[in-house]
């Protein structure tokens, strides 16, 4: 006869998003997305001089301080060991021009952590990309230094230090994709490498921390919608391989669009936020006065993640309609 066990005791454990079925921990996640980010910020440095190290580092102190800070006035147990101020500030820092305003920085990651993150009530709470939100607020702020490129390390003469998005938008001038792969190019910290971005991005599919189905469903649209336009018009419109290695898509893809809080938890919802940031990308580029439009198509999918996932939820089994 089997013996059964009188008054179980159970455990109800209570709290905040995100509620992501992994066998890796929130913090865990962090650390590993950390760990992802480190060749970019080798390539950043490699590519543009040590002073971008500082930039970096000014980032991540201001995003640590303004969290340890703002948890202490509210009188809550200080967080920084859970890694998720240290991604804001390496994300912030990875995304802004070379060589640019260390107090600025400063200024930006204060915001990202403050508005983009703290106001909302912390890690788990926040609706948008906090770094996105940080480099939002310095392009209103500052908008002839966010958009001030310095030129390459190894850059061969009479290159220009220009973007290549803004020097195919204006002057119609393509950058060869060898540059674009390895990062010999003008652009923000983070996004002149499509190789080390690549690495961190694999490498956080592989070991589960991200789920494929967000940069797969996003790569996939934009290659569709850039072939598309490239087939109507393959002198006024770009390739589809170079829509997909220049700017801040690749990083933007892997370590912004991805982010556990603010993007959709079904399956379904995935591939519908993946192919909605890449239609406004896509539609930025072309027909926008801006040459890139990352940081815009995050945010706005971000605000309809709470309906993606309130219409793509599964039925509950039983439920009657």
């Amino acid at each position: 006869m089997l013996e059964t066990k009188q008054n179980p005791t159970y455990k109800l454990e209570l709290t905040s998003s995100p509620h992501i079925h992994s066998r890796w921990s929130t913090m865990q996640a962090m650390w590993l997305v950390v760990i992802a980010i480190i060749p970019t910020v080798i390539a950043s440095v490699l590519f543009f001089g040590f002073y971008q190290l500082l930039i970096i580092l000014v980032s991540v102190g201001f995003a640590l301080g303004t969290e340890a800070a703002i948890k202490a006035m509210r009188k809550r147990e200080i967080t920084i060991k859970d890694g998720s101020g240290l991604i804001t500030g390496l994300l912030l820092g990875l995304i802004v021009p070379p060589n640019f305003s260390l107090s600025s920085t400063a200024l930006g990651a204060i915001v990202a952590v403050a508005i983009g993150k703290e106001v909302f009530g912390g890690l788990g709470y926040n609706i948008f990309n906090p770094a996105l939100v940080g480099r939002a607020f310095l392009q209103a702020a500052f908008p002839v230094p966010m958009t001030t490129w310095a030129q390459p390390n190894f850059a061969a003469d009479g290159i220009s230090s220009a973007t290549p998005l803004s020097a195919f938008k204006f002057d119609s001038i393509i950058t060869n994709n060898q540059s674009l792969v390895l990062g010999n190019i003008g652009g923000s910290l983070g996004e002149t490498s499509a190789i080390a971005v690549l690495i961190g991005g694999i490498f956080l599919i592989a070991i589960g921390v991200v789920n494929w189905r967000i940069p797969v469903s996003t790569i996939l649209s934009l290659f569709l919608f850039a072939s598309l336009f490239h087939t109507i018009d393959s002198v006024k419109y770009a390739t589809p391989m170079f829509h997909l290695f220049a700017g801040g898509f690749l990083f933007g893809t892997f370590f912004m669009a991805t982010e556990w809080v603010t993007s959709p938890l079904t399956a379904k919802g995935m591939w519908i936020y993946g192919i909605g940031i890449s239609l406004i990308l896509i539609l930025i580029r072309i027909f926008g006065g801006l040459p890139e439009g990352v940081m815009y198509s995050i945010l706005l999918m971000n605000g309809f993640v709470p309906l993606i996932n309130k219409f793509t939820r599964p039925k509950t089994f039983g439920k009657v309609k």
